[in-house]
């Protein structure tokens, strides 16, 4: 049991006012609901006590899907990025990826937070403490090792309040790892939307935006004869001219339209995925030209999510134009090209901020909602996005950053932000967020490569890669010219398509990170080298 002092700060018309009390937080479910006085919220937080052995191990989710959050000792040091000149941070938004622009990150050891849920563990034993509902605002988990004392906050500043509101929705569980997790998403009542696994193709780790009608053409044979009926031939970006100009595909490059490509890869017997960024308007784009009103502005200005494609802006889903555009959107690739599947990326950038009337949290769990809607039965394979606010709505997630042709980027890329590419941080978090797979919704952990051109990875850390992705997650893509495979990568292949059907799948923490399981009935383990 755990006891918590908390204190709710609340602006009102005559002043500032302070609400204190306490809970205890034993296992199972605890929900705090105060009755607030009109006025604005300043902060909620509450604090306890909480000592953590010498050889625990500490987790606090990262705030979004590619937010690198291993496990962490009491003596960690949490940054948000290298030492890098606020110029340089400012001019490329490198605070824009994450949660730099509204937490604060202390540098000191031992000083620690995530979002959402967060676990202490000793070996196979876990305490987790985690969120019921986010919709009030994100809960925000601190650790202060000095100190000995877990925090948590409501994040909600500035939110109306006039009368009950939910403080806390916590839930505390003390077990094995499938115990307190399988827990933890029976009291929130949420369960995956498929338990179908989905293994294919995607365009983005080979050719990147350098495709057209001939080059996917090219990569759809190549894969005719390894990919399976019903698996998933996706395109990514690159088809449409500009990012958040959706309707109409790069003429130069689909001149035809995608309509075709879509018939042909149905006529392979595959399922058609095709990538968007829904929320996103880049510079240059006519959506950003000619309908400035639809995005969203913080004191005056647009607000810019970051760099990528020279700068892009965040559609404001309060604006019912841009909704109906969006509508507009969904309909054309589920209903007039014939797509299967959306990989909708860059989704944080819905909710960069809330409002008088909603949380940051809200807003975000209203634009996730918003795209179910608009994709109806079409399935989602979400990406670029807080972790907890798609629990339930999205068949498939991504839990980490994106892989890089090398195990760990460039040395100057390892500056930028926890959100950076990096085969080593996805790994990471493939095996730190594993227990969301199948739970939440299948996982994504990114793409393998069995190819040897471009990819500087070693053949063993390709292996390591693919074999976990093959037992580990719910999504199971490559981006190969898989004509050009060897026979040997051929073998390889459907070697690791085998390696899905593992059972009694476990990562063994005994000093060194194993992935344990079994394959018809034969013990299969492989070291997981270079990580935390």
């Amino acid at each position: 049991m755990m006891r918590f002092q908390f204190q709710i700060e609340i602006g009102e018309q005559d002043g500032p006012s302070t609400m204190r009390g306490s809970f205890d937080m034993e296992t199972g479910e605890k929900r705090v609901v105060c009755h607030l006085p009109k006025g604005r919220i300043r902060s909620v937080t509450a604090t306890a006590p909480l000592q953590v052995a010498g050889d625990e191990k500490i987790f606090m989710n990262g705030y979004q899907t590619w937010t690198y959050c291993p496990e962490y000792t009491a003596r960690s040091v949490l940054r948000p990025h290298g030492p890098l000149p606020k110029l340089a941070i400012d001019r490329f938004r490198l605070d824009r990826y994450g949660d730099y622009h509204f937490v604060d990150y202390p540098g000191r050891p031992g000083m620690l937070h995530g979002f959402s849920y967060c676990y202490f563990r000793v070996r196979d034993t876990y305490r987790l403490i985690a969120s019921l509902d986010e919709r009030p605002g994100y809960t925000i988990f601190r650790y202060d090792a000095a100190r000995g004392e877990l925090s948590v906050e409501r994040d909600c500043a500035g939110v109306k309040c006039d009368g009950d509101f939910h403080a806390f929705d916590l839930f505390y569980a003390v077990g094995g790892e499938d115990e307190v997790f399988d827990a933890w998403f029976a009291a929130m009542g949420v369960r995956a939307r498929t338990q179908e696994k989905l293994a294919g193709y995607s365009s983005w780790y080979n050719r990147y935006q350098n495709i057209d009608e001939k080059t996917i053409l090219e990569d759809l044979s190549g894969c005719s004869e390894l990919l399976e009926r019903g698996d998933l031939f996706q395109i990514d970006d690159g088809w449409e001219p500009f990012v958040g100009d959706w309707l109409e595909p790069d003429a130069k490059k689909f001149p035809n339209g995608m309509k075709p490509v879509v018939d042909a890869i149905h006529e392979k017997g595959f399922e058609a995925g095709l990538w968007l960024a829904p929320f996103a308007g880049q510079e240059g784009s006519a959506l950003l030209r000619e309908h400035p009103d639809w995005f969203v502005r913080r004191e005056g200005a647009l607000w810019s999510d970051g760099c990528n494609w020279g700068g892009f802006y965040s559609l404001d889903i309060d604006n019912p134009d841009a909704v109906g555009y969006l509508e507009r959107v969904f309909r054309r690739v589920f209903d007039e090209w014939g797509f299967d599947l959306v990989k909708l990326d860059f989704l944080y950038g819905a909710a960069p901020f809330g409002t008088e009337n909603e949380s940051r949290a809200g807003r975000m769990i209203r634009a996730l909602e918003l795209l179910r809607r608009l994709c109806g039965s079409g399935k989602i394979l979400g990406c670029g996005v807080p972790v907890m606010p798609a629990f339930g709505l999205f068949e498939y997630c991504r839990v980490s950053c994106d892989v890089s042709l090398d195990w760990d980027d460039k040395p100057w890329m390892r500056l930028i932000h926890r959100e950076r590419v990096s085969t080593r941080q996805a790994i990471g978090n493939s095996v730190f967020r594993r227990q969301l797979n199948g739970r939440a919704y299948l996982s994504d952990p990114d793409v393998f490569f069995l190819r040897d051109d471009n990819v500087r990875l070693s053949k063993k850390k390709k292996n390591m890669l693919a074999a976990l992705d093959a037992v580990i997650g719910g999504v199971f893509l490559h981006s190969d010219d898989m004509s050009k495979y060897s026979e040997e990568a051929k073998r390889q292949y459907r070697a690791l398509r085998h390696l899905r059907n593992a059972e009694n799948v476990r990562v063994s923490t005994d000093g060194r990170w194993v992935l344990r399981c079994t394959i018809d009935g034969t013990p299969y383990e492989m070291p997981l080298d270079d990580l935390p």
